[in-house]
């Protein structure tokens, strides 16, 4: 039986605010992240995962099948190590030499790990141990992409789309829908499950891209929705306008125009308000209105902030990327490569928000605001307000991941605040 096991490395941590509470290869690509796309593939293998300690006890809790940062598991039998950052064709996966090591651009993204080397794995970060494992074997260029920052995912999610409806197994189904559903394109272009419920006067254009409609999705009269795309698990569309190379995953709520999107799951985006070139993470709530620039009105590179230190993507059409439990009030502007850290709460004051907004925050009249202990307190019990909405539990474990990650951003906060006070200053002695 193969044993594969997905890895993180130093550059994981590029991918903020959406890594925060989550592993990168947990991140969603296409129609769903990397993890559920290989064991989709790789049905018999045994599975295990080398990620952030802060992450373990909750990721172990969320995935029992997997083995999390276990040594005693490794050491049991040869096991294949995947670069969690590697999107690739899982037929890939299985045929590397164990005396070799497959790069992109020289950074390792699949080797074979023996039994006697695991050792090396516990004395140091993963990352660097990967290194130095990678060093002793014969490197072999691999195929593939290896993602280095948020807006990757957004560039490669067309593509991927179209990759992941080619792969699995489908049919077109058109049983149980109105004939009043307008299908634009070749059936064989569409799926759309048995309990998906569609209401007449729905288009589905698969035109330029096939689209995929997940059990138990249902989309609300005069919703438009454009391929390559997916719908998930339980999500709902109302009236939505859903462009081309969006991934909605399971149980979202959407409204509005949307493009070229991933939101991840569990996301609210009800009301009208646009939606470009963006990451939405679990349990976020975009008010009515919300709405963000996903291009500069020069037409040049967009600049992202993550955590809190300006990259240039080197793309034009860069929007926002959104922590998980963050909340917008109504009317908030998102300008061009927005990072909304994890728990933070933006109030708008009717102009574009500061591009930086770091996690367990508040931005209130522009200026953002650290939250307090109570502030905390009160984000956690919403949290888990929210959660049991939708029938799933806050659970202690995931409550001391949220405390870890509100001291561990503390200085991301420190320095936000510092740079605004900065700013403010130099403005009032210019007036």
């Amino acid at each position: 039986m193969q044993r594969i096991a997905l890895f993180e490395d130093e550059t994981s941590r590029q991918f903020a605010p959406l890594t925060l509470l989550r592993p990168v290869f947990e991140l969603v690509c296409g129609h769903g992240p990397l993890r559920e796309r290989l064991m989709r593939d790789c049905r018999d293998a045994e599975w295990g995962a080398l990620i952030r300690e802060e992450l373990a006890e909750v990721y172990a809790e969320e995935h029992p099948q997997l083995a999390v940062n276990d040594p005693q598991w490794l050491s049991q039998a040869p096991t294949l190590l995947i670069n969690g950052r590697w999107l690739a064709d899982p037929q890939m996966v299985g045929n590397i030499d164990p005396q070799s090591v497959g790069v992109i651009d020289d950074t390792p993204v699949v080797l074979v790990l023996h039994p006697d080397e695991v050792p090396l794995l516990e004395s140091q970060p993963i990352g660097t141990a990967i290194s130095q494992l990678a060093a002793t074997r014969q490197a072999v260029p691999v195929d593939g992409v290896l993602l280095q920052y948020p807006w990757n995912l957004i560039e490669h999610n067309c593509e991927q789309l179209i990759a992941d409806f080619s792969r699995r197994v489908t049919r077109p189904i058109k049983a149980n829908i109105d004939p009043r559903v307008a299908i634009l394109g070749s059936d064989a272009d569409v799926y759309i499950h048995p309990t998906a419920d569609l209401d007449p006067y729905v288009v589905i254009d698969a035109r330029k891209g096939p689209v995929w409609i997940d059990e138990g999705a249902q989309l609300q009269a005069f919703t438009r929705v454009e391929g390559p795309c997916f719908i998930g698990r339980e999500s709902q569309l109302f009236r939505a306008n859903v462009k081309a190379g969006t991934t909605i995953g399971p149980v979202c709520r959407v409204g509005g125009e949307i493009e070229e999107c991933i939101l991840h799951s569990h996301a609210n985006k009800y009301h009208d308000g646009f939606l470009g070139h963006g990451y939405v993470c679990p349990w976020v709530n975009l008010g009515a209105l919300t709405t963000n620039s996903d291009l500069k009105n020069d037409y040049s590179a967009v600049k992202v902030p993550l955590s809190g230190v300006s990259i240039d993507s080197g793309s034009k059409k860069v929007g926002c990327f959104i922590g998980d439990h963050a909340k917008t009030a109504i009317g908030s502007f998102l300008n061009t490569g927005t990072s909304v850290g994890a728990m933070s709460l933006v109030l708008p004051a009717g102009e574009l928000l500061p591009k930086h907004i770091p996690p367990f925050s508040r931005i209130w009249h522009g200026n953002p605001e650290t939250l307090s202990l109570e502030g905390l307190e009160a984000g956690i019990a919403t949290a888990r307000i929210a959660m049991s909405r939708r029938d799933v539990e806050l659970t202690p474990a995931l409550e001391r991941l949220l405390r870890h990650a509100y001291r561990a951003t503390a200085n991301e906060r420190t320095v936000a605040a510092d740079r605004l006070a900065a700013r403010t200053a130099r403005t009032t002695v210019r007036n």
